[in-house]
């Protein structure tokens, strides 16, 4: 699957599980055991907000702390789609797949970055939809291409301490269940855990 396909994919299906939260539902906690379901949905609209200056090349430090704090403000279903939005415009902007990306990281290919905000997009939906109670399935199509990405990354993300180690699922298990447990997540997890 084209990259770019996957990552539209990724981030409609996120949107999805946004679209879905009842407005009781802010507060309830997700498998971030720091995070509830606001936070974490902040987040995600966060990076989508980074990913159009840092995808048309600026730098951090050119964006500067406009982006700190809460994004979402009164209506996050629509603040979070307009974010998905603006962020697919940029990924998909010609020349955009060839920049390079100046992270806090250091510079990297907008490929690689793509390949980050697909996998986030994919896991953090994943954590929205188990949290509300809606369906968890994910897009099988964009699960591979985010699982064949990330296992060439898994080690250094545990170097890095950016991923929990020690949930194991049985080998037969779907790509799906393998890359959420690559991300440190248990892919039977509950609200009541």
């Amino acid at each position: 699957m084209d990259l770019l396909e996957a990552y539209r994919r990724s981030l409609a299906e996120f949107i999805d599980r946004v679209d879905q939260i009842e407005p009781g539902q802010w507060s309830d906690p997700t498998p971030c055991s720091d995070w509830d379901v606001r936070t974490l949905v902040n987040h995600v609209v966060t990076e989508d907000r980074w990913s159009v200056p840092l995808l048309a090349g600026r730098t951090i430090a050119e964006v500067g702390d406009r982006l700190d704090g809460d994004q979402l403000g009164a209506d996050p279903i629509a603040t979070a789609r307009e974010a998905a939005a603006q962020a697919e415009v940029a990924a998909a902007h010609p020349g955009t797949i060839d920049r390079t990306v100046h992270l806090s990281s250091g510079d990297t290919p907008a490929m690689e970055y793509l390949q980050q905000l697909l996998a986030e997009h994919l896991v953090h939906g994943w954590d929205v939809a188990v949290a509300i109670g809606a369906q968890p399935r994910l897009d099988p199509d964009a699960v591979h291409a985010a699982a064949q990405w990330f296992a060439g990354q898994i080690d250094s993300y545990r170097r890095n301490n950016l991923v929990h180690t020690g949930v194991q699922v049985p080998d037969d298990a779907d790509e799906q269940d393998h890359l959420l447990a690559a991300f440190g997540r248990d892919p039977d997890w509950a609200p009541s855990d």
